[in-house]
């Protein structure tokens, strides 16, 4: 199970599942940063999850013209609100108990997200946790899909878009904070490992993502890994001879 860790508000929560940050023998702790959608998994979570909720009638046509639009801008590369579009997918929880979305989330995760979880990732977290470092997993999207794969996988701890609930409890159409994407995963790694262990007491060792948005965090590790890379990380990949994974096998 992973602690919910926001570091702008309990940075000095700890390690999830036992890991205490030990390093040997005063060594540096060393840290890996994976990505998730693309790179833990095939495919994007927040599309399956935007047409699995249109399958069960949850999203209306208007709401999901608009997201298809955000979309097509997104593919073209042109700048995007990344806080408004994940507002749109949660208009269908707006005024639902947390626990209730929750749930639902978790089935969705189990039915569509799960399957897709690509055993390569699976491999290189034993291998890490092998060499004694510390696991981290880094998404935009939702908290509670993240929660669920932290059950699953052997993550040591997880930061991802946590959405903002209203008095009651209940979720809002509002991000709480900034969506975990681009250079805002390498501020948060930085943020919870400066407090977690000390500045100067761990290192970046390895990164995995998929996407361009995640140039900053690889360009930040001693050992970036580019894995099943969109084009444009792909010509930054070789550019800088970082490592190419071809994890879609």
């Amino acid at each position: 199970m992973s602690d919910r860790l926001d570091p702008s508000r309990d940075v000095d929560a700890g390690l999830a599942k036992g890991t205490d940050g030990a390093g040997n023998a005063g060594a540096p702790v060393e840290l890996v940063v994976f990505d998730f959608d693309g790179t833990s998994m095939k495919g994007n979570s927040p599309v399956q999850l935007v047409f699995y909720l249109w399958r069960k009638g949850m999203l209306k046509k208007r709401v999901m013209l608009r997201i298809g639009t955000w979309g097509l801008r997104y593919k073209l590369r042109l700048p995007q609100d990344e806080s408004w579009v994940r507002g749109l997918v949660f208009s269908a929880f707006e005024g639902k108990p947390k626990a209730l979305v929750d749930e639902f989330l978790h089935v969705f995760c189990d039915e569509e997200i799960e399957p897709r979880f690509r055993h390569q990732a699976d491999e290189a977290i034993a291998a890490h946790h092998a060499k004694g470092r510390v696991v981290l997993l880094v998404s935009a999207t939702f908290e509670p899909i993240v929660e669920r794969i932290m059950e699953r996988h052997d993550y040591d701890h997880h930061f991802a878009t946590r959405m903002r609930l209203d008095s009651r409890g209940n979720y809002t159409r509002e991000v709480d904070g900034l969506p975990v994407e681009g250079a805002e995963k390498l501020r948060l790694v930085r943020l919870y490992a400066d407090k977690t262990y000390g500045e100067g007491n761990w290192k970046l060792a390895y990164a995995y993502g998929d996407h361009h948005s995640d140039r900053t965090l690889l360009d930040a590790a001693e050992h970036p890994c580019a894995v099943t890379p969109d084009q444009p990380l792909e010509r930054t990949a070789k550019k800088k001879h970082w490592e190419i994974l071809n994890w879609d096998n």
